[in-house]
């Protein structure tokens, strides 16, 4: 068996790029016990079913993905505590921030993705993780997230009063949670933005004491405007930076990836500005421990929402649609099909196919005379 499905298989990694990632950290097999170690050396060495493997570093198979380092690494520079919050993860995809946040403590993550499918199985099957996909954050409401709270809910088999809810998420929904650096307050609710009907539609509160993120092939500064409605006042946001995706592709280096360090302090100011026009003190711009899959520096913008935000009222600008191709029904396909069948009726009263002339080669033996 191929090295990186082996270490899936017998469960080292969760995916077959997290095993190529263990693999490149350094690996090692035997099949006697008293045998000497062989070197994994590509990813596609073949390793008997019965082998013993030997992992030199498994920091890569901490998380689901190494998103989760990420996270990880700008927790601890922050000294953010996540212990027993409801956590909103934008751009969840398979998981890894998730991951992170519920070994951090956390009570419950909410997850929002524009894809499906993505999210591993052991976070989709967590009872303290809520999976809402095809969704743009962009211009999610507080009262939309309650519909897709509780159609994620029901497609996952899950009822809010049902035992599958963890005692932990129960207790939320029962009362307003509070934290020492994450405190909320009864003007910050009234202040979030949407309606008191809408807060405790099936005892779903669309407040989160804590926001993250990790997005793609979008500005964060066309998400945020969203997204920080449905942070409780006080509460933290930690969101992943990405600059290849802030600047213009005239900007951008060969290969897609950000070198000119002034393109950097760009970006800075333009998450801070877009920050503090939403009522989030930035506390903090870091750097991220981890380089992206591309080779691209990320960073991490640290902030906390304050009291009485203006503006959150207002209707948030509706995301762009997406220009997908028109899909054929089948009917109309077969109805297609039939009608260009090559049969002899289609062709009846028809001519053939031309046919080429050509010129007949007089004999070498025929007499000319």
């Amino acid at each position: 068996m191929r090295a990186d499905l082996f270490l899936v298989e017998h469960g080292y990694a969760a995916t077959r790029s997290q095993a190529q990632r263990l693999i490149a950290s350094g690996a090692q097999w035997r099949v006697d016990v008293d045998g000497p170690w062989k070197k994994i050396a590509k990813n596609g060495d073949e390793l008997p079913l019965v082998a013993e493997l030997h992992l030199l570093d498994t920091t890569e198979a901490r998380y689901i993905s190494r998103g989760g380092l990420k996270l990880e690494g700008a927790l601890k520079t922050t000294g953010l505590d996540v212990t027993g919050l409801r956590c909103l993860d934008i751009g969840q995809s398979t998981g890894g921030f998730t991951d992170c946040l519920l070994q951090h403590g956390a009570a419950q993550v909410v997850g929002v993705d524009v894809g499906h499918g993505q999210l591993h199985a052991s976070m989709r099957d967590d009872s303290r993780v809520v999976c809402i996909e095809g969704v743009n954050a962009r211009s999610l409401t507080a009262d939309e997230l309650i519909e897709h709270y509780r159609r994620a809910l029901q497609i996952n088999g899950r009822d809010e009063d049902d035992d599958s809810v963890s005692v932990e998420q129960e207790a939320f929904v029962e009362e307003d949670h509070g934290h020492d650096d994450f405190s909320s307050t009864d003007e910050a609710d009234a202040d979030a933005g949407h309606s008191a009907d809408a807060e405790q539609a099936d005892g779903f509160k669309p407040l989160f004491d804590f926001l993250t993120g990790d997005l793609s092939f979008i500005s964060l500064t066309l998400v945020l405007p969203a997204v920080a409605r449905l942070l409780k006042a006080d509460g933290h946001l930690l969101m992943l930076v990405k600059p290849q995706f802030e600047l213009q592709p005239g900007q951008i280096g060969k290969g897609g990836i950000v070198r000119d360090s002034t393109h950097f302090e760009f970006v800075e100011k333009r998450l801070r500005d877009a920050c503090t026009a939403l009522g989030l003190d930035v506390l903090g711009w870091m750097e991220s421990s981890i380089e992206g899959g591309d080779g691209n520096r990320e960073f991490f913008v640290h902030a906390r929402k304050g009291h009485n935000v203006a503006g959150e009222n207002k209707p948030l600008v509706a995301a762009p649609a997406r220009n997908l191709p028109k899909r054929t029904p089948r009917s109309e396909q077969r109805a297609l099909h039939a009608a260009h069948e090559d049969s002899e009726e289609a062709h009846a009263g028809q001519h053939g196919p031309a046919r080429s002339k050509r010129r007949s080669k007089p004999d070498d033996a025929q007499d000319l005379d």
